[in-house]
């Protein structure tokens, strides 16, 4: 039945256009002769329409204008018609000029251009009854919606909506802060007012949902529009980032509700895959720490970019084992490349690194909370610190051309024992980078989203005892990533990175925690409390990406940005005892800077 009503609608189509040519010919006349033309005329003229038709029906064919190349009444089904009767106005009316002295002139260029109106009027037509159609048909199921965004994407969800026969959604009108749209109209649908006349126009539309169609709106305008449409009972919608689309086309069944990632931000990460695969495809390239959220997503990206051989190392097993299923979907955990192994045993670390002679070293193992290292310092000593140092030795003796230690904004002007152990990862990376002038580097970025044990791990599990929910402090800020695009950026800064760097990824704008946690607990649709507990030992308020002597210079990347980390040498770190304010002294050129907690002796 499909297939009868496809070629009905196309014998339409061809007898539409062929009606044009004729009616075409006879509007010319009228007008221009008022009908009367020779009758020598009147044969030539009638000559010339049969063979436009036939050449246009042939070249219809031909050029798959009527085997639904394009869709009917579309730009490029309309500028595909334009072509073919251009074409058929050239050949034929170039040969009557030549060959018929007695043929009008004036209907070579006039006829083809009557002819092409037509046939998109007809179009017009078409499309503007179906649309019309398909509105009605949806309008009764359909939830009323206010698109805010009247530009690209929301022409997209507009178009979407009249062609989609179950459009859940029935766009009664548009918003948009730009001035100069106050009179568009989007597919007849009028923009009604800015972001500020939201409730109004909501109210006055009967609107139920709003659908952001702005692909790279800020997430403090989400928030705002979140907060707005809670109170008053309307469903935010928003269109996914450019990342999430294919082929950067919005389709409907993608919009999706307002969630914490668009919260935390949502820019579109830029990287050279040729950068990256210059250094990584066709070497051996060896990941600590590969079973933790950073490193078994680094090894995922790395294997997609063809490297000769992908060693995972680890301490933890069950890790192991869920980053193999991850990447080949086995669980066997019987392959050569996967390492059970501490970076703190330097004689294990060092029959590994023997052994598989890596090209490139990604160092993501690390000790990471920070409550915990405050109680226990000297575990974070020994894997943050001299953890790091081992695979540096090792990295250095098997002579590994790239090293991409990663760090932490915790770093950054350290209050903590996990940011002074991380300032010393990063200043040991450096003195090793300038020993050997090879691009031994660090990436320092904040918090990432959805990383084991993070603070969305935490409070889901808090909304699903039924709270309460615990934030330290109602003004508390951090800096947030996605793991993917954390990752795709520490593979760009070991491209760019010279010896001794430390490259910074741009975060963004830091978030307030108390956001994500309401933000987590509307999505829940429970009514769960929260509570402000303090900021603990050693955490801060708001966290800095750059530390307060240190200059940031750009690179040739937009979001990582390049500062420099005095070199330690490590022998002082190999002394028997080191006390945790030796550790403060350590951690910067500065002392004063970094005064720990507490005087805990470290071995």
């Amino acid at each position: 039945m499909s297939i009868s009503i496809f070629n009905d609608k196309r014998s339409l189509v061809i007898m539409w256009d062929a009606l044009s040519w004729l009616v075409a010919l006879l509007a010319f006349a009228l007008v221009r002769f008022g009908m009367t033309l020779p009758g020598r005329v009147w044969q030539a003229a009638l000559t010339y329409i049969v063979l436009a038709i036939v050449l246009q029906v042939v070249a219809g064919y031909h050029f798959h204008l009527y085997r639904g190349r394009s869709r009917l009444g579309s730009f490029d089904e309309v500028s595909l018609s334009a072509l073919i009767v251009a074409g058929i106005s050239v050949l034929v009316g170039g040969w009557y000029f030549i060959t018929q002295p007695v043929f009008s002139r004036s209907l070579v260029i006039t006829v083809p251009a009557l002819a092409f109106v037509i046939m998109g009027a007809g179009r017009w037509a078409f499309r503007t009854a179906s649309g019309n159609a398909r509105r009605q048909r949806g309008q009764a199921s359909a939830v009323p919606a206010l698109v805010y965004g009247a530009g690209e994407a929301g022409h997209q969800v507009a178009q979407l909506v009249d062609f989609d026969d179950d459009a859940p959604y029935a766009i009664v009108g548009f918003l948009d802060d730009d001035p100069s749209k106050r009179f568009l109209r989007v597919r007849g649908r009028r923009v009604l007012g800015r972001g500020a006349d939201l409730l109004d126009v909501a109210g006055a539309t009967g609107a139920e949902v709003v659908i952001v169609a702005i692909t790279h709106a800020s997430p403090q305008l989400l928030q705002d529009l979140s907060d707005r449409c809670i109170d008053a009972g309307l469903n935010l919608v928003v269109v996914p980032p450019v990342r999430e689309m294919i082929g950067g086309r919005v389709e409907l069944d993608k919009l999706r509700e307002f969630n914490v990632t668009d919260l935390l931000g949502r820019r579109e990460i830029e990287t050279s895959a040729a950068q990256i695969s210059s250094y990584v495809s066709d070497k051996v390239v060896l990941i600590t720490g590969a079973g933790g959220s950073i490193g078994s997503e680094l090894a995922r990206q790395v294997h997609a970019l063809g490297p000769a051989s992908l060693v995972l190392l680890d301490r933890d097993e069950s890790a192991l084992h869920a980053v193999q299923l991850s990447i080949d979907g086995s669980g066997l955990l019987d392959a050569d490349n996967l390492v059970l192994c501490d970076i703190r045993d330097i004689d294990a670390l060092a029959h590994v690194f023997d052994r598989h002679r890596p090209d490139v070293v990604f160092h993501a193992a690390a000790l990471k909370h920070l409550p915990m290292l405050e109680r226990f310092p000297e575990e974070g000593w020994k894997t943050n610190v001299l953890g790091t140092l081992n695979v540096l030795q090792c990295a250095v003796d098997v002579e590994v051309a790239h090293f991409v230690n990663v760090s932490t904004d915790k770093a950054a002007d350290a209050t903590s024992v996990l940011g002074q152990t991380k300032r010393l990862a990063e200043r040991l990376t450096a003195w090793f980078g300038d020993e050997t002038g090879r691009s031994y580097l660090s990436v320092r970025f904040g918090n990432v989203l959805g990383s084991r044990g993070s603070v969305l791990d935490t409070f889901r599990a808090q909304i699903d005892r039924g709270g309460p929910v615990t934030v330290t402090d109602p003004d508390v800020t951090r800096y947030f990533m996605t793991i993917p695009e954390a990752c795709e950026l520490v593979l760009q800064a070991g491209a760019i990175g010279a010896a001794g760097d430390v490259l910074v990824l741009d975060m963004g704008q830091p978030v307030r925690i108390v956001d994500v946690a309401r933000r987590l607990i509307d999505e829940s649709g429970r009514s769960v409390d929260i509570t402000f507990t303090g900021l603990r030992q050693g955490e801060k308020l708001h966290e800095v990406l750059l530390s307060s002597a240190e200059q940031g210079r750009p690179t040739s990347h937009a979001l990582i940005t390049r500062v420099s980390a005095p070199p330690l040498d490590p022998v002082p770190l190999l002394a028997d005892k080191v006390t945790e304010s030796d550790l403060g002294d350590l951690v910067d050129e500065r002392a004063s800077t970094c005064t720990p907690p507490r005087p805990t002796s470290m071995p």
